[in-house]
């Protein structure tokens, strides 16, 4: 197959997965190896289909796309660095749990750069006594217990975005440590013309409860506070002005149904308090269990009488 062909195969599985899918995720495939990517291929398959392929070809096509569906317009933007893109049909957050599964441990390399802090924990190192001028070079308060090295303290070795350099890669790899992680990052989600960040997969549903709640008393409050009414300051309004209708009947002679049980009450307040009629400090008769009792036979005053005569 010649290069041309290969291009127009790429720009046809393109579209057809464009079409075919609404949902996709921008995922960032920094050091992540061609066996890594086999297996979450695997793993996602029947869940999602992962695409890779050059940025201006990815462009190129959904440009193309984009004046029959202009939505795709809004993944533009996000197509640039070593990214790829994974189409989805059913749930999203799936696609991210399989991804977080398939990252692989790694050691820091001299000048890569750190995505998390890392931290030495404190404890037995393994190391020789010798290489306490080593642990003393970064700053790091050691020990010498039963012919080893001891750490004191856990000790932040390298900050996040902090370049990893050789002493802290020599310490990393002499303690057998490898703080990072790497595999596919989620970036961005497409989902039908919107982007939103991959943040919104963690959610779950009382997360997304609470914030609807959060967001309903909001209204109601900026709709009572401006007078304009919704459906969410209704019950309020309505409230509101039943009290103030049942004011305005309680210091009038006007009346209604509810408003007359209230001035009856008000009236004469014994005639509704509830007769509750209370034992004095008596606890309940437990009814007591008759004993019984075992009668022994009384002893005969001439018993064994005759025998000693």
């Amino acid at each position: 197959m010649s290069r041309a062909e290969r291009k127009q195969a790429y720009f046809q599985k393109l579209a057809k997965l464009l079409d075919e899918y609404t949902k996709i995720v921008i995922v960032g495939a920094d050091n992540v190896g061609s066996n890594q990517m086999q297996r979450i291929r695997k793993a996602l398959r029947g869940k999602g289909v992962i695409l890779m392929g050059k940025n201006t070809m990815v462009r190129k096509s959904i440009r193309g796309l984009s004046e029959s569906n202009p939505k795709l317009q809004a993944i533009l933007p996000y197509v640039k660095g070593n990214v790829g893109l994974i189409f989805v049909k059913d749930d999203l957050s799936i696609v991210k749990k399989t991804v977080d599964e398939n990252k692989v441990a790694a050691p820091a390399k001299v000048g890569a750069i750190c995505p998390d802090d890392v931290i030495v924990p404190a404890g037995p190192t393994g190391m020789e006594p010798t290489q306490t001028s080593f642990l003393q070079a970064l700053n790091i308060p050691s020990k010498i217990v039963k012919g080893q090295v001891d750490i004191l303290n856990d000790v932040k070795l390298l900050v996040k975005g902090q370049k990893v350099g050789s002493s802290e890669s020599a310490l990393l790899v002499k303690l057998n440590i490898k703080p990072f992680q790497y595999g596919l990052l989620l970036e961005k989600v497409y989902d039908d013309g919107s982007i939103y960040d991959p943040i919104v997969l963690q959610m779950t549903d009382e997360d997304i409860i609470g914030k609807f709640r959060n967001a309903v008393k909001n209204v109601a409050c900026v709709s009572l506070a401006t007078g304009i009414p919704t459906v969410a300051s209704l019950p309020h309004s309505v409230g509101r002005g039943y009290k103030n209708v049942l004011s305005v009947a309680l210091a009038t002679d006007y009346s209604f149904p509810k408003a007359d049980e209230i001035k009856k009450f008000l009236a004469n307040p014994g005639a509704f308090a509830t007769t509750t009629t209370t034992k004095t400090q008596e606890k309940p008769k437990v009814e007591e269990k008759k004993k019984v009792v075992v009668e022994e036979p009384a002893e005969e005053e001439d018993m064994g009488l005759g025998l000693f005569d």
